[in-house]
């Protein structure tokens, strides 16, 4: 099924066409349709199938068509969201789907002065994107009014959660209308999520899961080499030189360690960002501008402060610290590959961080691929020079194909 088959507006039609988007995925096809008859909606995804697009198309289409019906100017659907990024992030894209309908979305969120957001609502609002701090805040302020919400919708469920946001959920439906829907997504499920869940939709709701054995895309290749910390600058240093037109995202644990691994970079001439909670909003937004545009190729990041950023045309991630939380190994690789396009990523694994690599493949269900490495090629990384002798490009590629012929073997 094709976008043109969809009764969305002929607006709609335009816009995402001009996008790319040309036939639905799997989560987009089987959510439409739903969200369009107005079922309540769980729906469990993993990172990178276009769940945005999901909600945005049929909501943005239901709005444009109850404004030519003369419907009321008000705030109708509310999006509440773990992080700033994110808000902006899909704020965004309900202004690229949304082009030329007049469904006007704005985002408010925590960091930054109040008064610009301020203006913005008072102009007239149809979607708000927001952060469940500064959501209570202009609640409390009269500057949002929740009495005509007929759609809720939670993203990123499961990180809201984490981020300590549950009472912040609940205090939010006693504003809201009982009569609504609400859409909940999450790329993760658990007993406290699937409590939260069964406590907002109703008791017919729809549930939608797409989570195959491997959560990680099938567009991502993925591996792993054992590096011990100390060399893993060099690593990253000989990774980023033999690929100098890639763009890619560099995961660590903590705000110091990327603050470090920025340094590093510097002084073997390599520019780089770094995006963490130390950081002020403007300056987090600039990060983020930069890096879409190119300006800077490398972005060094932390697990919270990446968590749901869609970022174009990621060639690469590193993971230059493996994760404590084992599924912040599928978000993390997930930042790469997205849609239809293809990724590749790369994990960098200490003696000591094995523990955590066992943790990750259990969750994923399958081993991670090994990036053999030898003595030489190891001591030859740390007096890097320029001639790509065994460069990790080629590995990689070795390393898919030798994953192919196996499979081919196996038949």
């Amino acid at each position: 099924m094709r976008f043109t088959d969809y009764r969305i507006s002929k607006e709609l039609k335009a816009n995402l066409n001009e996008m790319g988007f040309k036939r639905p995925t799997d989560i987009q096809f089987k959510c439409i349709p739903n969200i369009q008859k107005g079922e309540d909606l769980l729906a469990i995804a993993q990172t990178g199938t276009g769940k945005t697009a999901a909600f945005a198309i049929p909501i943005i289409d239901k709005i444009q068509f109850d404004r030519k019906k003369g419907g009321k100017d008000a705030i109708k659907v509310i999006i509440m969201v773990p992080t700033r990024e994110l808000a902006v992030q899909i704020e965004e894209v309900f202004h690229k789907i949304g082009r030329n309908t007049k469904v006007k979305t704005t985002a408010i969120y925590g960091g930054v002065d109040q008064d610009p957001q301020i203006d913005r609502l008072l102009t007239g609002v149809d979607v708000l994107v927001c952060t469940p701090g500064r959501l209570f805040d202009l609640v409390s302020q009269g500057y949002v009014n929740l009495g005509g919400i007929e759609t809720l919708v939670l993203d990123e469920a499961d990180q809201m959660l984490n981020l300590g946001f549950y009472k912040d959920i609940q205090d939010l439906i006693r504003f809201l209308p009982k009569k609504r829907q609400t859409l909940f997504f999450s790329a993760t499920i658990d007993k406290k999520i699937k409590k939260l869940a069964y406590s907002l939709v109703n008791s017919k709701a729809i549930r939608i899961q797409i989570s195959p054995k491997n959560p990680v895309s099938k567009n991502v290749v993925h591996a792993i080499t054992f590096v011990e910390m100390d060399d893993k600058r060099f690593f990253l240093e000989r990774i980023i030189k033999e690929n100098p037109s890639l763009k890619m995202m560099v995961f660590v644990r903590t705000k110091v360690r990327a603050e470090r691994v920025k340094a590093a970079m510097l002084r073997v001439g390599i520019d780089v960002l770094t995006l963490h909670g130390d950081k002020e909003q403007d300056d987090r937004l600039s990060v983020l501008k930069a890096f879409k545009e190119d300006e800077v190729k490398i972005l060094v990041a932390t697990d919270v402060s990446a968590r749901g950023i869609d970022i174009p045309n990621i060639d690469y991630v590193i993971n230059y610290d493996m994760p404590d939380i084992a599924e912040n190994y599928v978000h993390r690789v997930g930042r790469t590959g997205r849609g239809r396009n293809k990724g590749q990523a790369l994990s960098f694994c200490s003696e000591r961080e094995k523990v955590l690599l066992a943790g990750i493949e259990e969750y994923i269900s399958v081993p991670i691929d090994v990036i053999e490495t030898t003595k030489a090629e190891k001591e030859e990384t740390i007096l890097f020079s320029d001639d790509g002798t065994n460069n990790w490009k080629s590995l990689m590629e070795k390393n898919e194909l030798s994953k192919k012929n196996k499979r081919k073997k196996k038949k």
